[in-house]
């Protein structure tokens, strides 16, 4: 059944529960209400900003949108983009959307205004609707996107370009549209990170959303009485296909508009939080903030976080050893999916395998997970023999790359879906991910894989985040070079460094260290495309003397 039927059930199940709340503590004054059911809460002396709605009207107001899309012309199979901060409106119109039967394209709220043209381009999107944040980028190319027919705006001042959602949608009707919608009906289309060049789009139906969230609630267990707390951004398949598995039991969800580790904490403990999903960059600076003094868990209730876990990103092992000091009664999973796969859960450690902290996991439920050579046949287990990770899964695999046969040839074979991803497989089955494929560093003819040398610098207490890029040199063809960051307050010298990587084989030993901030981006994956932009060019100098 399409995953909009679980909302039909929650709201039938459990009209008065709460499904969403919103915190901002960003905001500091009232504001307009998008719907006359939300109410402004405030807490001295921070002034929090909270919503918060019920299933009853979660399921009424994507009701509305989706009446509002089909008066609007809306057929089955339009493509409505959606581009929109995380908020209380966020998911009502995303269920809306795929209930009009039309496709949902959520769009990162990072693109540049040419980057949010060419993707409405690809997706022949015909309908867009965006947030405040995003007038100035609109109003730049709402003369190029001749494919678009409607722009609705969520907030208040609607822009002259645009139509008002929040005065149109009250006025529609809050029961269930006469639209049929099945499995194998198209869904969603969600562009790739961008990590290796500009974005595709996956298109996936409707049994791929379905696939996410029971594999979600086959791992993690989520019951009517769990909360979970939602950071991520919401365009994202990691953030929401999580909150689908909450969706499956009618469980509550939390979007916080912050980072902070004082926020993830307050809001965990008076949110009565359960479950928290993290990226690599926040479960780090939460820990540093406990050691450094600046947030102290006894001024936060914390009984009731019952499970964290981490995805999108390779996870460091030295992170999570330190994580279960400090939380020992937390459950632990490591997700690994991609946006090809629907997201998280096609791989996953399992909460029952933490002596296994470092591997991905294995294959989740409804999924197989094989590593393959070139030539197709499979690793050999504990001989740290390498290859490229595969996955099959019923309903979760794209049906393709939209308008991309090319490259969908590339990774779609048989059946099965090539990752890109480099892993190897132990004596027990489980898959460690050595790298992406397109990160290999081939040096003097030498495989490096920057993922381990990262993690061994981790190691060292005094390092925030470090990426290991290839840059070119003359003689060896590429070099090892190691971008980090400090922790604040802390310093070291390349020299201090080359001593310290002296605990790496000599191969896989930087052969460059530069000092500066990491980039990530809005999943929490380093870009290394815009570190080798940087710094590409500085191994064409000399190369550094060997450490």
């Amino acid at each position: 059944m399409p995953i909009t039927d679980y909302l039909i059930m929650n709201a039938a199940k459990f009209p008065d529960d709460v499904a969403l709340v919103e915190v901002n503590p960003a905001i500091r004054e009232k504001r307009g209400k998008a719907w006359s059911e939300y109410e402004l809460v405030e807490t001295a002396p921070s002034k929090r900003y909270r919503r918060d709605i019920t299933w009853r009207t979660f399921n009424e107001h994507s009701n509305r949108f989706a009446h509002m899309l089909l008066d609007s012309g809306v057929q089955r199979e339009t493509k409505v983009a959606i581009l929109m901060m995380n908020c209380l409106e966020w998911l009502p119109i995303y269920m809306g959307v795929l209930k009009s039967g039309a496709i949902s394209v959520p769009l990162n709220y990072r693109y540049t205004a040419e980057e949010i043209r060419y993707c409405l381009d690809l997706s022949d999107a015909e309908v867009l609707i965006f947030g405040p944040e995003f007038i100035g980028r609109i109003e730049e190319i709402v003369d190029k996107i001749p494919k678009i027919k409607h722009l609705f705006f969520v907030g208040e001042d609607c822009p002259e370009f645009a139509c008002s959602y929040n005065d149109r949608v009250r006025h529609f009707t809050p029961e269930e549209p006469a639209i049929p919608i099945v499995d194998d009906d198209l869904g969603a289309i969600y562009f790739s990170s961008g990590t290796t060049g500009f974005p595709k789009a996956i298109l996936h139906k409707h049994k791929s959303l379905m696939r996410a969230a029971i594999t979600e609630q086959k791992h993690h267990g989520q019951q009517h009485e769990d909360n979970f707390l939602c950071i991520p951004p919401l365009y994202h398949v990691g953030a929401k296909m999580h909150w689908m598995g909450g969706l499956v039991t009618g469980a509550s969800a939390v979007i916080l508009r912050g980072v902070s580790p004082e926020w993830i904490l307050r809001t965990v403990s008076e949110e009565h939080c359960t479950i928290v999903w993290l990226l690599v960059p926040w479960a780090q600076d939460i820990l540093d903030a406990i050691d450094d003094g600046v947030v102290n868990l006894e001024n936060y209730e914390l009984e009731q976080w019952r499970l964290m876990h981490i995805g999108a990103q390779p996870v460091p092992p030295s992170l999570i050893k330190r994580w279960m000091s400090v939380f020992p009664n937390h459950q632990y999973d490591t997700n690994y999916g991609l946006s090809e796969g629907i997201g998280p859960g096609s791989v996953h450690l399992g909460v029952e395998n933490i002596h296994k902290v470092g591997a991905i996991g294995i294959a989740g439920y409804g999924w197989e997970a094989e590593v393959r050579h070139e030539d197709g046949t499979l690793v050999t287990p504990g001989a740290h023999d390498v290859g490229e990770l595969c996955l099959r899964g019923d309903g979760g695999v794209m049906e393709c790359y939209y308008n991309n046969p090319e490259a969908t040839a590339e990774v779609l074979r048989d059946g099965w879906l090539y990752t890109g991803d480099v892993a190897e497989v132990d004596e027990d089955g489980f898959i460690y991910l050595v790298d992406r494929a397109k990160d290999v560093i081939i040096t003097g003819g030498e495989n490096l894989y920057p993922v381990q040398i990262e993690d061994f610098i981790r190691t060292n207490s005094d390092v925030k985040d470090v990426a290991v890029i290839g840059i070119p040199d003359t003689r060896l063809g590429e070099i090892a070079c190691a971008i980090i960051e400090m922790r604040d307050g802390r310093s070291c010298t390349e020299e201090e460094m080359a001593e310290f990587c002296k605990g790496l084989p000599r191969y896989k030993r930087p052969r460059k260290y530069i000092f500066a901030e990491v980039p990530r981006n809005s999943t929490g994956k380093i870009d290394k495309p815009e570190l080798r932009k940087r710094y590409g060019a500085a191994g064409l100098v000399a190369t550094e003397t060997s450490h």
